[in-house]
């Protein structure tokens, strides 16, 4: 039996299509793929979305610490927290009433080494209302000291100090700014 025309010509199609259709669905067909455990161990072990934490020792409270994002990595050989989103810390070093605050919109704290690093639109204000800002700063607890070697601004009631290069203890009580620069300004008394 033979084929009208009109078959024939759809059937002429099929026998194209056909491979096309068989090659498509063979390079659609997925493998699983070996996952390194490198790369597992690289993933955060936690995340945490409007997070606020409390830390106290011997019962009295120290700081807390507010972040839109906060991510733990603490599966590799240096763990730390991220806080990709801002971070916001209120000082408190075992008082009842806070003590000063510091916000950047980055943050990262080093869990063995015990160092925060803040970068981006860093803010500090200590307890007299004297505030610092810069675009980097350190601060290693184990020390009690902050440190940059980026620009600085101290802002206070008598003055504007800047500078590059800056150490501190966390109070701002005994700060030193390596190279200062620009004018000081004084109020009018």
């Amino acid at each position: 039996m033979e084929l009208s025309m009109p078959y024939r010509k759809r059937l002429l199609p099929l026998k194209i299509l056909l491979p096309v259709f068989a090659i498509i669905i063979l390079a659609c067909e997925r493998k699983p793929e070996i996952i390194r455990k490198t790369e597992i161990l690289s993933l955060p072990s936690v995340t945490i979305r409007h997070g606020v934490t409390w830390f106290s020792d011997s019962g009295k409270l120290q700081l807390r610490m507010e972040a839109p994002l906060m991510t733990s990595y603490d599966k590799i050989d240096e763990p730390y927290l991220e806080f990709v989103e801002g971070i916001y810390i209120v000082f408190y070093e075992g008082k009842q009433d806070s003590v000063g605050y510091a916000s950047a919109r980055y943050g990262k704290y080093n869990d063995k080494k015990k160092i925060w690093e803040l970068r981006d639109s860093v803010v500090l204000v200590n307890v007299s209302n004297d505030r610092l800002e810069t675009e980097q700063l350190f601060w290693d607890q184990g020390k009690d000291q902050i440190y940059t070697e980026r620009f600085v601004k101290i802002i206070n009631d008598d003055q504007t100090i800047m500078g590059t290069g800056f150490e501190s203890d966390i109070r701002l009580t005994r700060r030193r700014i390596r190279n200062p620069s620009g004018p000081i300004y004084l109020k009018d008394e």
